[in-house]
């Protein structure tokens, strides 16, 4: 069997900024309310005339671009969101016609926050068979546009981004090492969109991701055969500060060993964890041979998380 790891990577961030400051002209609350109970400073939202299919491309286009990888030896293509054009046709199949993957199948993948982990444990699967060669996968959202900007318990947490990942065959010794994926449908109702805009019980939420996002962590090093003093880095979630150290600290893991990007763009769900890569690979944080893992959670509930050793 082959051994499935990341070939290339890549991300779009909007240009917009929104700042805690920008909503405190709007909303009862403060960027110290904000900073202290989430750590985040500012968002990016995209523009009117940019929807989720547009950021998922240009991500797209710099992870083929990395990875060297033509758009028409993909095979398949996979897009985690819960923040489509449309209900359908999906995302994935928009992103194939603009990209001439002529030959790839395509398909959206919703599990919200853990998507981009679903997603990768998905094409593992297809590349270590040799099914295929080539998977393109993707984590977008436009939270935005499901956001009700005059809840101040939710408008604040939100942002918009892309981040892409060319998934293939890679040497011995490197690659995606071991996964943990789970649901807990019971607390499905805890973050949900029934109508026009997102609900969430933070309360439970918080509950449930400080828990959980620990617990994967550890699973998915046993399973990798290895210890926490193996891991070199830790790409959380970026949902909130306080559940990424609850992380942290299960890792027995220094602050500098974990990204945290969640100040700049707030929580972008699927978006959050490949965006976060990409930043820490721009400025040489992940090195050849280093451990990473990945964990992510969010609603269904849902959670997910990788052992990877990087590098091709």
């Amino acid at each position: 069997m082959a051994n499935a790891g990341i070939l290339g990577m890549g991300s779009y961030i909007p240009e917009r900024v929104f700042t805690n400051a920008d909503f405190e002209k709007v909303l009862d609350t403060s960027d110290e309310w904000i900073r202290t109970r989430t750590g985040i400073e500012e968002r990016r939202f995209a523009g009117d005339d940019v929807d989720t299919s547009d950021m998922a491309y240009e991500s797209a286009v710099k992870a083929l671009a990395q990875a060297e990888v033509k758009a028409e030896d993909i095979d398949l293509i996979l897009v985690a969101t819960v923040t489509p054009d449309m209900a359908f046709p999906t995302v994935a199949t928009l992103v194939q016609k603009r990209l001439g993957a002529v030959n790839a199948s395509a398909m959206d993948i919703s599990a919200a926050c853990a998507g981009f982990i679903y997603g990768i444990v998905t094409a593992q699967q297809f590349i270590e068979t040799g099914a295929y060669k080539n998977v393109l996968v993707i984590g977008v959202e436009k939270l935005s546009k499901i956001t009700d900007m005059s809840d101040r318990n939710t408008a604040v947490l939100f942002g918009d981004g892309s981040g892409a990942a060319v998934v293939g065959s890679v040497t011995e010794g490197k690659g995606i090492l071991s996964f943990d994926l789970g649901a807990d449908g019971g607390g499905a109702m805890h973050i949900n969109k029934r109508g026009d805009f997102m609900e969430m019980n933070g309360r439970e939420v918080f509950k449930f991701a400080v828990r959980q996002m620990g617990e994967s962590s550890l699973k998915v090093i046993e399973k990798a055969g290895l210890n926490k003093e193996d891991v070199d880095y830790l790409i959380p979630h970026q949902a909130n500060i306080r559940i990424m150290e609850s992380a942290r600290e299960k890792l027995d893991l220094p602050l500098d060993k974990m990204s945290v990007t969640v100040n700049k763009y707030g929580n972008t769900s699927s978006a959050s964890i490949p965006m976060a890569m990409v930043e820490e690979l721009e400025q040489g944080k992940i090195k050849d041979g280093d451990v990473l893992v990945l964990v992510g959670f969010g609603a269904g509930l849902v959670w997910g998380s990788i052992a990877i050793r990087w590098g091709r």
